[in-house]
């Protein structure tokens, strides 16, 4: 049977849950547990694609039930297709329901895993990338006591990660503290990025912005609430750090409102609020259009989902900020094959056919 010939046999969908090594706060929640989803698409041909997800309700208003639920429309409108048709495939998903973003960016992947290893290229080069530049990930800190944050700011910084990223979100004065003792700690070699989670309103975060200035801070990630761009667009202004959107930019149309909006320098693209590749492509060229520059990031996906995200960032040249950590957070590592971590955060992309995934322990 040849290759091209791709009908979609089957579609198994499946709850896959994985405990964090330990709690991590954010100004929207704690999180103990990864709840995610994996799909797998099997074909005619005999190949298998491989998609994750993992639903954040506090973002992406999805959970792992309404995923589960979701997922039996997603996959009853994709039986019987061919796989390849990616272009007829995704817009039959977003017919078969509004939103549901999350669940649908576990389908997309698995269809583009599905046609990668069709064409025999590695997922990067079927979308036209190059494993020619260097991929390494931050390593995020979660919101505590100043001297709990700054003892995980020196774990990180003794085990060779090149950047930090520092969850705030809660008042002027406490966030203060808190990144005046990561630096006093690490010093000033480290670039330190900041995430508030929608956890200020406009008038704080001005405020914690301008006091923060003097830490040399890379960027913060969404100050202020998603719905509040007017807001964010005042923030930007008056703020000394850039300004990335990240709950606020879901799609290319988002992108497209917060640049005429003037309320952010760059995107944090997540495939879980874009829906798939295919969208988070879109994003990132809405991005270069303006010339902004880009980060890949992730909610609690296993290392599935991140080799997805690595070769996405490899295929996209203004893609330049790697927020891939959380597989690294992870209680357990249940995927074969795929992209691995070096010890200093250092992800390595194989030039195996799609996304290289060899089994997942489910």
């Amino acid at each position: 049977m040849p290759i091209w010939d791709t009908t979609i046999d089957s579609i198994h969908v499946h709850r896959f849950n994985i405990p964090l090594s330990q709690p991590f706060v954010i100004a929207l929640e704690t999180i103990t547990n990864a709840e995610n989803i994996v799909v797998e698409i099997r074909t005619s041909s005999g190949l298998s694609g491989y998609g994750e997800c993992s639903p954040y309700r506090s973002i992406a208003g999805e959970t792992q039930d309404t995923c589960m639920a979701a997922a039996k429309v997603l996959a009853a409108a994709l039986q019987n297709r061919s796989a390849l048709r990616l272009e007829d495939n995704l817009r039959a998903l977003d017919q078969a329901i509004w939103g549901n973003h999350c669940i649908k960016s576990a389908f997309d992947m698995a269809l583009y895993d599905v046609a990668a290893q069709a064409a025999g290229l590695p997922l990067y080069a079927f979308l036209g990338g190059a494993n020619n530049k260097p991929l390494a990930t931050d390593m995020t800190i979660g919101i505590g006591t100043p001297e709990t944050m700054a003892s995980e700011a020196i774990k990180f910084k003794d085990a060779g990660f090149h950047a930090i990223k520092v969850k705030l979100g809660t008042d002027t004065t406490s966030d203060t503290e808190r990144i005046k003792a990561i630096r006093a700690a690490i010093g000033y070699e480290i670039p330190l990025r900041i995430d508030a989670n929608q956890g200020w309103d406009t008038l704080t975060a001005i405020r914690t912005l301008q006091a923060l200035h003097p830490y040399s801070i890379d960027y913060c990630e969404q100050p202020v609430s998603r719905q509040n761009e007017i807001g964010m667009a005042e923030v930007r202004y008056k703020s000394p750090i850039p300004i990335m959107a990240d709950e606020s930019v879901g799609d290319h149309h988002d992108a497209l409102r917060l640049i005429r909006a003037g309320a952010c320098d760059m995107f944090n693209i997540k495939l879980a609020k874009s829906g798939g590749i295919r969208n988070a492509l879109q994003i990132s060229a809405v991005a270069e259009a303006a010339g902004m520059p880009c980060q890949i990031g992730c909610f609690s996906e296993s290392r599935l989902a991140m080799t997805a995200f690595a070769h996405v960032a490899l295929a996209r040249h203004n893609i330049q900020y790697y927020d891939l950590d959380c597989a690294l957070m992870l209680a357990d590592d249940p995927i074969e094959g795929g992209a691995s971590y070096g010890h200093n955060g250092r992800i390595m992309v194989s030039d195996a056919p799609g996304l290289g995934i060899t089994g997942i322990r489910l």
